[in-house]
């Protein structure tokens, strides 16, 4: 196993250590959990980029163990009442439409779209907001929303580039600014 597969799979390990902390309440604690795992998210994609250590098996795994850190941090935030219900749905209902999708198109033999830099400011902005939750911030709620808001916008940028990117006769491949 590689070092970023192996900071992946690290990744998978802090999901139930994660829960195990916030259920017992040590707030701090378990943000520190998912300070850690977010960091470990950014360092293995770039040794994985840099050092030519790209597998199929990261590809697969990494989107999966954000994935799951990310579902239950908000659940674990929406329990403890951190959230509201209508927050969580929204952030799931969009999450759940970009993985059902991207299935589709991928076991139709369609092209998908590669992670660009919107979607992972996305992804920025939202551990920003988890960030603010974990503070007990008064301007959380509100700034959650706007990022769920722009999650939407991300997710329909990606819906039109889906249908760019798998337009009979197209060659070429859709971005919006800069590829990351």
């Amino acid at each position: 196993m590689n070092l970023p597969n192996f900071l992946t799979s690290l990744r998978f390990a802090m999901i139930p250590v994660y829960v195990a902390i916030f259920a017992q309440g040590h707030m701090i604690y378990a943000f520190l959990v998912v300070v850690a795992a977010g960091l470990t998210d950014i360092l293995d994609g770039y040794i994985a980029r840099r050092t030519g250590q790209v597998t199929a098996v990261g590809q697969m795994l990494d989107p999966l163990a954000d994935k799951l850190m990310f579902i239950s941090v908000i659940l674990s935030l929406l329990l403890a009442g951190h959230i509201s219900w209508a927050a969580a749905a929204a952030i799931f209902l969009r999450d759940l439409g970009m993985i059902a999708g991207g299935m589709i198109f991928h076991f139709k033999g369609k092209k998908t779209v590669p992670a660009n830099w919107m979607g992972k400011l996305t992804t920025v902005l939202f551990y920003f907001g988890i960030m603010f939750v974990f503070l007990e911030t008064p301007f959380a709620a509100m700034y959650l929303w706007a990022v769920i808001a722009f999650s939407f916008v991300t997710a329909i940028v990606y819906i039109i580039l889906l249908q760019a990117l798998n337009k009979p006769g197209s060659g070429q491949k859709p971005t919006i600014g800069p590829e990351q």
